[in-house]
């Protein structure tokens, strides 16, 4: 009788995980992947000799192997996998923190910031001027071209009140009102969708404040206050606040949003440093919760900060990011994915599991 043969070079099912392991430590050595993979020495060498051609290249000049040109670029064989663990471990957590940048709110509809021609895509008006993001986003902008600045964030403020969450949110929503522990948001965004999407305020953190809470340009008393009496009124087309411009209510100064801008020494961080104070007392319960990071970049690495914190105190982390994510890394799960793409991958993956048996509630 014949038997099977086991699968060999890239049929074998180690092959995307020693493939994975070069181009992480970016070493094809045999004893790397003897380590890596806990494989013996024959074994190994298949491996490698099946990554000719595909990540490696043999060198016959220098006589050793070498990782190809483009080869971190290539294709990510190990999404399915990862999209399966991921489900595991959200399916297994007791708490979870949504660490989310702007990349989160992209799949929403929202503009797309990076780099100044993505920024200018979205505000021709501001390109013709050539006024880059940094210059617009400055408490000196309210000084020197009030109209203008109270234009990009007036337009802001409609785009955010007319947005609706993208179905990724209240994804997010129903696996933490699932988990004994509830979630806690750590965003670097301004928009408030995730209020607006369901999550408990006490419960999110906007480490850069909110569009929907206005302060004195000169900080007068230390007071905030809302927008909901505020209707923006903008001409696109010149990026200009229309009528009067809003005013401090105390002292009669320009108002402006309580948003953490470039160079601002200003900015009232009153809010903020409450709502951190509420993450902290929850994270006194909640030590090593689960990570989930989204759509945060390098560029303002605020949100990547954060989340080697937690990493450095045990959480696990799912990174969410179609641009700059790792996905060669085997210390976390890394998705070059967006985000509603990325949630809703995991949740098809989830369903029929019961994440509702872990004991207690989530408080509020």
């Amino acid at each position: 009788m014949a038997t099977d043969t086991p699968p060999t070079g890239r049929d074998d099912p180690l092959y995307p995980r020693a493939r994975q392991s070069v181009l992480f430590r970016r070493d094809p050595g045999i004893a790397a992947l003897q380590r890596a993979l806990r494989i013996g020495y024959q074994h190994a060498r298949q491996l490698r000799a099946a990554m000719r051609g595909d990540i490696l290249d043999w060198d016959e000049q220098g006589q050793h192997w070498r990782i190809t040109d483009g080869a971190c670029a290539g294709p990510d064989l190990l999404l399915q996998d990862k999209l399966a663990q991921a489900a595991d471990w959200i399916s297994n957590a007791h708490s979870m923190v949504v660490a989310a940048g702007a990349g989160m709110g992209i799949d929403s509809g929202l503009p797309d910031f990076r780099g100044e021609e993505g920024f200018w895509r979205a505000y021709p008006a501001l390109a013709q001027a050539r006024l880059p993001f940094e210059s617009i986003a400055s408490p000196r902008a309210f000084q020197e071209r009030p109209a203008t600045a109270w234009g990009f964030y007036g337009h802001r403020l409609k785009l955010y009140r007319a947005t609706a969450p993208h179905a990724g949110f209240g994804i997010l929503h129903g696996w933490s009102q699932r988990m004994a522990q509830g979630s806690f948001v750590f965003t670097s965004n301004v928009d408030g969708h995730f209020q607006k999407a369901g999550f408990t305020p006490a419960r999110v953190y906007e480490c850069h404040g909110t569009i929907h809470r206005l302060q004195c340009s000169a900080n007068c008393t230390g007071s905030l206050w809302g927008t909901a009496g505020l209707r923006p009124q903008v001409d696109e087309a010149s990026c200009q606040w229309q009528g009067p411009l809003p005013l401090c209510p105390h002292c009669g100064a320009l108002a402006r949003p309580n948003i953490l801008m470039f160079e601002d020494w200003h900015w009232n961080h009153e809010r903020s440093d409450q709502q951190r104070a509420l993450l902290d007392r929850w994270l006194d319960q909640s030590p090593a919760p689960l990570v989930l990071e989204i759509g945060a970049s390098n560029a303002i690495a605020t949100v990547r900060h954060f989340t080697r914190r937690l990493q450095q105190r045990g959480s696990k982390l799912i990174r969410i990011n179609p641009h700059e994510a790792n996905i060669h890394n085997p210390q976390a799960i890394e998705l070059a994915l967006g985000a509603r793409q990325a949630l809703e991958g995991i949740a098809a993956r989830l369903q029929g599991r019961d994440l509702s048996s872990h004991p207690g509630r989530p408080t509020p």
